[in-house]
């Protein structure tokens, strides 16, 4: 143990590497300790290249379906070449987090590390050989994996969201086991690109984490495309077929069976909390494998933080990488702590972003509600990018006026929630919002008039 480090930090994925970063520029010597691929998850098999094939296929499809806007020509998707130039961008990034932990002074090695007892943690390298690093802290930032279902293995034609993300050709029938954000986002490019897409969700709505009408539009379009949706319904079984593909059995309202190319499992992800030593230092984890963290992300043992996916819901990268900020600076000495507001998205088409609780559970909480809601079909820029499913809502307290969630359907959800959350964080009311100036025309407008309707001062709407 001739080297001592103040942090060791467990996964480099989106909470591994800003940890690292940020604890690079408060002057901590710090190791970061990568089994896989710097970027983790997010950068190799999961945020970055998901978006760049959701992107791709929606230019294949708005272009190949564009002769109302007087578009017209044969076009064809080389999906090999897409999944290339998708490759091509997640080695640019993983690239440069390497560079960026350099540039701030910060150790990587590849290797699975384990805890081996206070302030040990135990290397075996990629290359071969062990070595034992002495820490002051330790961050364990090891993310996530898909739920596998028993009788669903993977294999060439059941895949995870990983296989997904590799098809070497677009499959003619496709089926998405799991209908939440993986579930939606990967049927919707698959569907786009011309698969006859089949989702089966066991729970009674897609999606079911949002608000039925938030959802709605999503479905609709997606039924345009030609998408099946099973909702309440359990799939059963499967039988992989000698000449390829694959019968998945279900029951729901009735019994049946389908018969695809191509099989997407994505039923969640479990945290990686097995087999990295937390029993070696006493770290407490619950039933589910999550660790219980406070608002510092300390754990229940002294010198020992989690952060990202290991440190319970949300599973957002973004929320993991503000958990590495605040753990850096705990552990530097400052007073921080993770109490920031978080935006959800689901990059389908069209987009769903939210901040804060659902109208539902705002509902049931009691209190008195100003309820504000847009239709996008009312705003001149969505109109003009041909892009008018969806609706901005505000919501805000009765009383007080503070804005308490904002939920966005539509195009550019995912760019305009973060004026949401900004709006959240700032502690601001509907007038804030209301006496906002957007320009015009924009998609943002849509806050604005949904806050004004709030108020019963809509503009472009009928005041309700």
């Amino acid at each position: 143990m001739a080297t001592t480090y103040d942090v060791v930090i467990l996964g480099a994925g989106p909470g591994g590497y800003v940890c690292g970063i940020r604890c690079g520029q408060l002057g901590l010597k710090t190791l970061v300790v990568e089994k896989g691929e710097l970027g983790g998850v997010c950068l190799n098999v999961g945020c970055i290249p998901s978006k760049a094939l959701i992107h791709g296929s929606k230019v294949y499809y708005k272009a190949s379906h564009g002769d109302h806007l007087g578009i017209t020509g044969d076009l064809k998707v080389d999906l090999a070449k897409m999944v290339g130039w998708k490759d091509g961008i997640v080695k640019k990034l993983t690239g440069g987090v390497g560079g960026l932990l350099k540039a701030n002074g910060v150790d990587h090695v590849y290797a699975t590390g384990k805890l081996s007892g206070p302030g040990k943690v135990v290397l075996n390298k990629r290359e071969g050989g062990i070595e034992v690093i002495a820490t002051r802290n330790v961050v364990v930032a090891t993310g996530s994996t898909p739920v596998q279902i028993p009788f669903l293995p993977w294999g060439e034609d059941i895949v995870s969201s990983t296989g997904a993300l590799a098809f070497d050709a677009v499959p003619e029938r496709f089926a998405v086991v799991g209908g939440g954000v993986i579930g939606m986002e990967l049927g919707g490019v698959y569907a786009r690109l011309g698969s006859q897409v089949t989702v089966i969700e066991a729970a009674p709505q897609l999606l079911p984490m949002f608000d039925k009408d938030v959802v709605n539009p999503l479905q609709r379009k997606q039924k345009k495309l030609g998408v099946t949706h099973l909702v309440g319904t359990k799939v059963t079984g499967a039988e992989v077929l000698e000449g390829g593909g694959v019968k998945l059995s279900y029951e729901g309202k009735a019994p049946g069976s389908v018969e695809v190319d191509k099989v997407l499992v994505s039923v969640g992800r479990r945290p990686n909390t097995r087999d990295i030593g937390l029993e070696s230092v006493g770290v407490r984890v619950d039933e589910r494998g999550f660790i219980a963290v406070d608002e510092q992300l300390k754990t229940n043992v002294p010198g020992v933080y989690a952060i990202g996916d290991v440190a319970g819901n949300p599973m957002l990268a973004h929320k993991a990488s503000k958990d590495g900020e605040v753990a850096a600076e705990v552990i530097a000495g400052h007073p921080a702590a993770q109490d920031a507001v978080i935006p959800n998205v689901v990059y389908t088409d069209p987009e769903i972003a939210t901040v804060g609780p659902t109208l539902k559970e705002l509902k049931a909480s009691g209190r008195e509600l100003k309820v504000g809601k847009f239709p996008l079909a009312a705003l001149g820029r969505a109109m003009t990018a041909d892009a008018t499913d969806g609706f901005a809502r505000v919501i805000g307290d009765a009383e007080t006026g503070d804005v308490l969630a904002v939920q966005l359907v539509g195009a550019e959800a995912s760019e305009l929630v973060n004026e949401a959350a900004l709006t959240l964080e700032m502690a601001a009311v509907l007038e804030d919002v209301g006496l906002t100036v957007h320009a015009h025309p924009t998609m943002s407008e849509a806050i604005m008039e949904a806050a004004k309707a709030a108020l019963g001062e809509a503009i472009h709407a009928v005041n309700r």
